[in-house]
């Protein structure tokens, strides 16, 4: 088969893959409404250099992926299925990408099986249907580190090294300086690597890192110098500071209360990216490479693995998609083994049965639990200490038994793909990923927005009721992006409903919301709130508040 036809077949597999049923449950507060939010605002505002939430800069991320969803949403117009595009389209490219890479690493066969357990594994496929940043960032960040093993064998160093850091350097532009401590600590490494195991670097040279450093800085100078053009050298300074100010915070303490022990990456990981996780404990001590090019990539491999999986360990603020990055060197390095294993090269390892098995069980276990849980919800509220989770669970969603027939189909297509793999390991394997691509997507589909009617949706339900109207619509007591984004609010006139947020010695940072102007001001239009059913009693008592209604653990309050 020529090698286009391959790439059009995972073109097309992609595309069925991930664009279907983008738009079919709402965005999910924070990261998904974070940002699609900052590019409705660009588009309101027609300030496309500056990101916004509530039409005030947002520095936290810088403006390459928010860009990307103000693309999308030009063709396709505001709403969740513009906003989560982007990520599906790097879903196909990224599978593009594999295919490319491993082909030149190892073979066809192998890059085959990478391309098949990448899209049959839980979170690196959920994740191309979101419309998170990491899915992006990730990409340029693993082809960055591709051009730089490149460098190594090919004539065209300088092109390699130039390509290498504009990756590095659009990865900078999409989520920050992540990018170049994960590049520099896994540089390191691998000099460290190399000098004690070959006692020198051939083939790599310092000038061509030098460039590689300064292509990475180069499209966020590009930017940054471009909006303090624009906005003044004042609005720079302010952005770097809040910036890296942010960055440290989420190294140092935990944000936004995602905390979590050491190991929290680890189990991510393990449960997370089933299958292909099982398959890294094939490895063993001995040489496995075939050449030096494979053996190269294969360290480099381990490195962003072993680099990114304990940085993010180490980082107090603990969210599923911190270790992200390490999808793509777990994928290869399991897809490596599954090659091995399908020539016959080696024989599964019974700790990799183990795994299998267990965990998979215990994820069909869970998928079949889900419409027990809510068919039976009643039992487990007196267990339910948090009066929130109470009023969630009090949502009106429909179960039936037969949805657990989801969760059963899983557990036999795991133990018959097991079994099958004793006899034609191939055949084993390719029936696993299709029973993981078929739960997946009954996943997305089906079990999500009976998730989110449990969550979130009562609040955005409210919230899209005040869509073309001319009304202020404000959380009180907890923070979300959903009350901008499906209001579709525009930009406050008042001058009142700004304040300042200040830090502990009482500095001007940033202006906010004015929730005490909201609450107790002369306010200039009708005004809104919404909050969770532990702190109704609270502002239920001001007088100058009518509760409006109740659901699903939200009261929602007018202004008299």
């Amino acid at each position: 088969m020529p090698n286009y036809l391959r790439y059009t077949i995972i073109i097309l597999a992609g595309a069925l893959l991930f664009f279907p049923f983008l738009g079919h449950v709402h965005l999910f507060d924070w990261d998904e409404i974070n940002f699609a939010e900052c590019a409705r605002e660009m588009i309101v505002s027609k300030d496309y250099l500056r990101a916004q939430i509530d039409f005030m800069p947002f520095w936290e991320k810088p403006p390459l992926f928010i860009w990307m969803q103000v693309l999308s949403m030009k063709f396709f117009g505001v709403g969740e299925f513009a906003a989560r595009f982007p990520n599906a389209l790097i879903g196909v490219i990224t599978l593009v990408t594999l295919f490319y890479v491993g082909k030149r690493i190892v073979n066809r066969q192998m890059a085959a099986w990478w391309v098949a357990l990448y899209a049959a594994t839980w979170l690196p496929h959920f994740y191309f249907k979101s419309g998170i940043i990491d899915p992006t960032f990730n990409l340029f960040i693993f082809i960055a580190f591709f051009q730089v093993h490149l460098m190594r064998f090919s004539e065209r160093k300088l092109l390699h090294a130039l390509l290498a850091g504009l990756m590095l350097g659009l990865a900078v532009l999409t989520k920050g300086p992540a990018a170049i401590v994960i590049a520099a600590l896994a540089l390191v490494v691998y000099i460290v690597v190399y000098l004690v195991v070959n006692k020198g670097l051939e083939g790599l040279k310092l000038k061509y890192f030098v460039v590689v450093g300064i292509c990475a800085l180069l499209p966020m100078l590009a930017w940054l110098i471009t909006a303090v053009t624009a906005n003044g050298a004042a609005y720079g300074k302010w952005f770097l500071h809040e910036f890296i100010t942010y960055q440290v915070r989420l190294f140092s303490t935990e944000d936004s209360d995602h905390g979590g022990p050491f190991y929290y990456h680890f189990i991510v990981l393990l449960v997370g990216c089933f299958p292909a996780s099982a398959f890294i404990f094939q490895y063993s001590s001995r040489k496995q490479e075939s050449s030096e090019r494979q053996a190269d990539f294969t360290k480099w491999m381990w490195i962003l693995f072993s680099v990114v999986l304990v940085l993010f360990s180490i980082v107090k603020t603990k969210i599923v998609h911190y270790s992200s990055l390490c999808y793509f060197p777990l994928t290869f390095l399991a897809a490596v083994q599954l090659f091995r294993l399908s020539n016959g090269q080696t024989r599964l390892k019974a700790g990799v049965k183990t795994v299998l098995l267990v965990i998979g069980s215990l994820l069909a276990i869970v998928i079949t639990a889900v419409p027990l849980i809510g068919i039976n919800k009643q039992k487990l509220v007196p267990y339910i200490n948090d009066p929130f989770a109470v009023g969630n669970l009090s949502a009106h969603v429909p179960w039936s038994y037969t949805e657990c027939l989801w969760g059963i189909t899983y557990l036999v297509g795991i133990w018959v793909a097991f079994f099958l793999m004793r006899q034609n390991f191939r055949r084993g394997v390719l029936l696993l990923c299709a029973v993981q691509i078929l739960i997946i997507q009954v996943t997305v589909i089906h079990f999500t927005p009976k998730v989110e009617a449990y969550s979130q949706k009562a609040a955005i339900d409210f919230y899209k009721g005040f869509q073309g109207k001319d009304v202020y619509v404000h959380s009180l007591g907890f923070k979300s992006y959903a009350a901008f984004y499906y209001t579709q609010k525009l930009p406050a006139t008042n001058p009142n409903y700004r304040s300042m947020r200040v830090d502990k010695n009482g500095k001007d940072l940033q202006p906010i919301a004015n929730e005490s102007w909201l609450l107790y001001g002369v306010v200039d239009k009708p005004t809104y709130f919404v909050c969770k059913v532990q702190d109704s009693t609270k502002y239920g008592l001001l007088p100058q508040l009518i509760e409006t209604g109740s659901s699903n653990g939200f009261v929602f309050f007018k202004r008299k």
